[in-house]
């Protein structure tokens, strides 16, 4: 299937699939890197591995894969270069501090969690960079995601269109006129297309590829940023021109790049409009079902012309001979000055339609900045235009004050969502800073920071080295691609929630560890052998152990939140298995207060109010911040009439909350004497939970 640069031997070449099956005999860990990608690739059918009832499954298989390769062929650490052995002791550091923040957290369940996706992550970037791979069987692990990643964006063109005919089922693809389908989350739904379509367009540069799947890889390329469109997220429109400067700034072949980003651009140019219309036509009414059918054919028809188009010019390549020295010289300066002049075209064109630059940038500081959020966009330009207003800009004060007040450690993985209820100043109630780096200052503090500092580091040093020092082209151009989608994900991330999707960060992980896997190995000296015996011997039983509390780490918790799922089906006509089943959740997460939680909102459902207030006293034993079960707790102490300990309660949920508006409603009423309604309290927050979904 794939070709590399070796010297051609006298006697007759080996066809395709033997050389790839040789690639596989020198390559074993290839098999288990596969079955990593399916997993993978699950996950991106479905939420984006959000889920813990997801990813946490997942985890164990990746460590059951990662314990097969370690059996099957035994990483020669010594020759492992040493950049790579550098990021993978600080990554495991970093796992290991998430779990100690365990020690420090208000919520100690979610920072469990935060550390069980953290070290999912460790797992995927060892499996990937602890074994060399060969030019061929890497093109084959990237090529097999990146064209499965294809295959699901042109599934879900084709499902929305078949959607388009009932508007119910349409509105729930495509609320507001932005696809969320099939990640669950617009900004989630767009990364995860573009961080294929990186790979993609850099693959199809490859002079080794055959001219065919070298226009698959264009046309899908096309395919996957329309697709990514349809969700409209700004995210992406920003990440897009930064991505485009790191990869004509830092990765070779930029002739090359260019001369396929003409078509590939076209294509996708040609067909935004009618993709664009799409959302126009969802949000200010119109023939919808025509908009959508409109957009299907103009993203496929560009597709197709595009992969024609460059596996015609690839087929003609590599009949042809490679030019002279002189004669290449003088194309790339011709494509070279192309390439000058379409940056001026650009600029100037960028200038007339979006106005002075200085004006318009000062307009996104001003909306990112304001305190009404989304309000401050202009609502008489697109959504992609007309602003940056969110409410990141508040969710990022909060986490960087909370790492001015927690510098060294940080609050704990995954805490967010507390300190913001109590600090923050907007009508949302994120649980995740939406931020990558802040992610890591706030959470786990400047040594959590450092730590990830260094082991990306040093992980990207050996992408390095795999790009520009690799014997083989093939391999090289590999490496590339791969590292830009690595490198997507991390710069969208920077702006956004995307650690917490284990189906964005676990491709994200395997890119860069399988570059690092094609970085130059060095050779070894042999220790003694009976020093070698005893260290094996410490490996192996340091290993095991490790092995056995990851298991443990990531099973519990997902038997936990099945437990607590099943619950919540058959609370209704089997309450006493409800409650059962709910115990056994609490017993399996000890750290965790859901199941008292749920068991908590089930009693108060059946007018349970003595058992729902000792549910959510056991919940507070877990988590004394959680705003929601002190609430609670106030109200049923005001239906019963103790108003002093009502007082007190709901005191403490406005402390904690003190923004929620039901909550100062209680307090409000307890504080004149008259009793809560802990009914009509949940009915409300129900139809506010029913109005923010």
């Amino acid at each position: 299937m794939l070709t590399t640069d070796r010297p051609r031997e006298s006697r007759p070449a080996p066809g395709m699939p033997a050389r790839l099956l040789a690639a596989l005999r020198e390559a074993p860990a290839t098999v288990p890197a596969l079955a990593a990608l399916a997993l993978m690739f699950v996950w991106a059918t479905s939420d984006a591995g959000y889920p813990l009832t997801h990813w946490a499954p997942g985890g164990l298989i990746m460590l059951a894969l990662l314990a097969i390769a370690l059996l099957a062929v035994r990483p020669r650490v010594a020759e492992l270069p040493l950049p790579v052995r550098i990021a993978l002791l600080c990554l495991a550091a970093y796992t290991a501090l998430s779990f100690l923040s365990i020690l420090w957290a208000a919520v100690p369940g979610d920072a469990w969690e935060g550390a069980n996706r953290t070290l999912l992550y460790l797992l995927v970037f060892a499996l990937f960079a602890c074994w060399p791979q060969r030019a061929a069987t890497a093109a084959l692990l990237l090529c097999a995601w990146t064209l499965a990643l294809i295959g699901l964006a042109a599934f879900t063109v084709l499902h929305i269109d078949a959607a388009a005919a009932s508007a119910a089922r349409l509105q729930a693809l495509l609320p507001g006129g932005r696809l969320i389908y099939p990640a669950g989350y617009v900004n989630a739904d767009a990364a995860q297309w573009l961080m294929a379509g990186w790979p993609a367009l850099l693959l199809a540069r490859s002079r080794q590829l055959p001219w065919g799947l070298r226009g698959l890889l264009a046309g899908g390329a096309v395919l996957l940023a329309e697709v990514a469109l349809l969700s409209q997220s700004r995210g992406a429109l920003y990440a897009t021109p930064v991505m485009l400067v790191l990869v004509f700034a830092l990765l070779p072949a930029r002739v090359r790049t260019f001369a396929l980003l003409v078509p590939v651009a076209a294509g996708i140019g040609a067909a935004a409009p009618a993709v664009l219309r799409v959302g126009k036509r969802l949000e200010g009414g119109g023939n919808v079902a025509a908009a959508v059918h409109g957009a299907t054919i103009a993203m496929f028809a560009a597709a197709l012309v595009v992969a024609l188009v460059v596996a015609l010019g690839a087929a003609i390549e590599q009949r042809q001979a490679p030019l002279s020295r002189t004669a290449a010289a003088r194309v790339h300066r011709g494509v070279g000055a192309v390439a000058l002049l379409a940056l001026l075209a650009l600029l100037a064109g960028g200038w007339a339609a979006a106005g002075n630059p200085v004006t318009r940038a000062r307009h996104a500081w001003d909306t990112f900045k304001s305190p009404s959020g989304y309000a401050a966009n202009h609502t008489d330009e697109s959504r992609l235009v007309g602003g940056l207003g969110s409410n990141r800009y508040d969710f990022y004060r909060v986490a960087l004050d909370e790492f001015v007040d927690h510098p060294l450690l940080g609050i704990g993985a995954d805490n967010f969502a507390e300190p913001y209820l109590r600090h923050g100043r907007s009508s949302e109630t994120p649980h995740y800073p939406h931020s990558v780096e802040l992610r890591t200052l706030s959470q786990t503090g400047l040594l959590g920071g450092l730590l990830a500092a260094l082991g990306l580091g040093a992980a990207l040093l050996a992408c390095w080295h795999a790009v520009t020092r690799s014997p083989d082209s093939l391999a090289r151009g590999v490496a590339a691609a791969a590292v830009a989608g690595f490198g997507y994900w991390a710069i969208h991330g920077s702006f956004d929630w995307f650690w917490e999707f284990a189906g964005l960060g676990a491709p994200a992980f395997a890119l860069l560890g399988l570059t690092c896997a094609l970085a130059p190995r060095v050779k070894a000296t042999t220790a003694p052998r009976h020093a070698r015996g005893r260290l094996r011997i410490g490996v192996a039983l340091a290993g095991a152990a490790a092995a056995l509390a990851a298991v443990v780490s990531l099973t519990t918790p997902w038997l936990s939140q099945l437990q607590v799922q099943s619950a919540a089906h058959v609370w209704v006509h089997a309450p006493a298995t409800a409650y059962a089943r709910l115990n056994d959740a609490a017993q399996l997460n000890p750290l965790g207060d859901e199941p008292y939680v749920v068991a908590g909102s089930i009693a108060l459902r059946r007018g349970e109010l003595g058992r729902a207030d000792h549910e959510f006293v056991l919940a507070l034993q877990r988590t004394p911040g959680d705003a929601y079960a002190t609430l609670e707790r106030g109200a049923i102490a005001s239906t019963r009439g103790e108003r002093h300990a009502a007082l007190v309660l709901l005191q403490r949920a406005a402390q904690l909350n003190p923004r929620d508006p039901l909550t100062q409603q209680a307090l409000a009423l307890a504080r004149r004497g008259q009793r809560v309604d802990v009914g009509e309290l949940n009915r409300s927050i129900l139809n506010n939970a029913d109005q923010l979904s």
